[in-house]
């Protein structure tokens, strides 16, 4: 599969699941909820969880920092579908442009 399949079945299930009902979402709304799956990472950090840490609710659902990193994926995959982003093409070009790029660029720190 490559990332434009991922986005379709991220976005296939999100309306599947009623997250599209009743009407369409604005794009600071897709935003806000992937802002919502990061801040959900940090809290798991902050409680003490490594990044690496993947534990289950006692319901089975999968939690920790890479269970929400999860999450931020089909949420930024369900938005490319919504927005008709070819997303496997930009990925690749961007790939290719920050190859070429210097070291550090920008000269920011972390």
């Amino acid at each position: 599969m490559d990332l434009n399949d991922y986005a379709k079945q991220c976005h296939g299930l999100a309306i599947s699941k009623g997250w599209y009902d009743p009407a369409p979402h604005d794009f600071l709304d897709h935003i806000a909820l992937m802002h919502t799956e990061l801040s959900e990472a940090v809290e798991e950090y902050r409680s003490h969880r490594e990044p690496h840490e993947l534990y289950h609710a006692n319901d089975g659902k999968p939690e920790g920092i890479p269970a929400e990193l999860a999450d931020e994926l089909i949420r930024v995959f369900d938005s490319c579908a919504y927005y008709g982003i070819d997303i496997q093409k930009v990925f690749d070009e961007k790939m290719l442009y920050n190859a070429g790029r210097e070291k550090r660029h920008g000269h920011k720190r972390i």
